[in-house]
């Protein structure tokens, strides 16, 4: 099964989640992770979508979810053209003793301690996912109290952004 990462520019309206994953759960699609964020125009959210499947699935997915009303544009965040990246917060039981090699492990991953408590450390860490699941296994041999992923938002390299697309539909 293919991996495919699906930029959607929606509106900013109630229901609009509710409507595409009601698509994807209507149809028996798994969603892998699930993004949405205002943009920098509030009218507009930008939806990260990351879904498996094979090529014929994969392309039906994409078609539906451009039919929807509230969908402006889709796009695939191809691999090589995209930045992606994912956000983890972990609490780990950490005694005196243990806390330098916890933090040099931090170090090491550019991650950062956001929290301090006196038996735990609240670790910030951004990146791809690979590098977060290195960290979460170099993290194995101590107690994770708390671990909670974002999951995966992007945008494509380069200038042209899904408004230009959005625009040069609406000028047709």
């Amino acid at each position: 099964m293919k991996k495919r990462v699906l930029s959607i520019l929606v509106d900013n309206t109630s229901g609009v989640l509710g409507r595409i994953s009601g698509l994807f759960s209507r149809r028996g699609y798994n969603i892998d992770s699930l993004t949405v964020g205002e943009t920098q125009n509030s009218s507009f959210s930008r939806m990260t979508v990351v879904v498996r499947g094979d090529d014929q699935v994969l392309d039906q997915i994409e078609k539906q979810v451009a039919k929807l009303e509230d969908v402006r544009s889709v796009k695939v965040l191809q691999h090589g053209q995209r930045v992606c990246r994912e956000l983890i917060l972990v609490t780990v039981a950490a005694t005196a003793q243990e806390r330098p090699a916890i933090v040099a492990i931090a170090d090491i991953f550019r991650a950062k301690i956001v929290d301090v408590g006196v038996n735990t450390l609240m670790i910030e860490l951004t990146g791809n996912q690979n590098k977060l699941d290195a960290f979460i296994k170099l993290m194995d041999g101590y107690e994770i109290k708390e671990m909670v992923r974002t999951g995966v938002t992007g945008l494509s390299r380069g200038a042209q952004d899904m408004f230009e697309e959005f625009d040069d539909d609406l000028d047709n």
